[in-house]
């Protein structure tokens, strides 16, 4: 059983910058694919970036490429995501994800465990 827990979120302004982390529990965490998403109210839940156990592939979603960074820490059992360039249609609940495999995972509905989320607000 894996139990992802995000941080970092807060409100901020239009352009500026925030790190989330997301830490998981348990000594297989190399293991697992990871993703992040975001989800606002009323919406779909939408992928923003997935990467690979070893970290060596990462792919985004069209709104946030260019500006949105993933990374993991294998020893510390937690991965990250850089955001940059806020805008305020990003703000929503923002949630990390995790299947067991070696592929990339983009689909949210091939995660098997997911966090409760840590919301994003971004004001104009």
């Amino acid at each position: 059983q894996v139990q992802l827990v995000e941080s970092g979120g807060g409100l901020v302004q239009a352009g500026d910058s925030l790190r989330l982390s997301c830490a998981s529990s348990g000594p297989t965490f190399s293991s697992y694919a990871m993703g992040w998403f975001r989800q606002a109210p009323g919406k779909e839940r939408e992928f923003l970036a997935a990467i690979t156990w070893s970290g060596a592939t990462k792919t985004y979603g069209a709104s946030v490429k260019g500006r949105f960074t993933i990374s993991r820490d294998n020893l510390r059992n937690t991965v990250y995501l850089q955001m940059n360039s806020l805008k305020p249609e990003g703000t929503a609940v923002y949630l990390c994800a995790a299947r067991r495999t070696t592929a990339l995972v983009i689909r949210r509905d091939e995660y098997n465990y997911w966090g409760q989320g840590t919301q994003v607000t971004v004001s104009s």
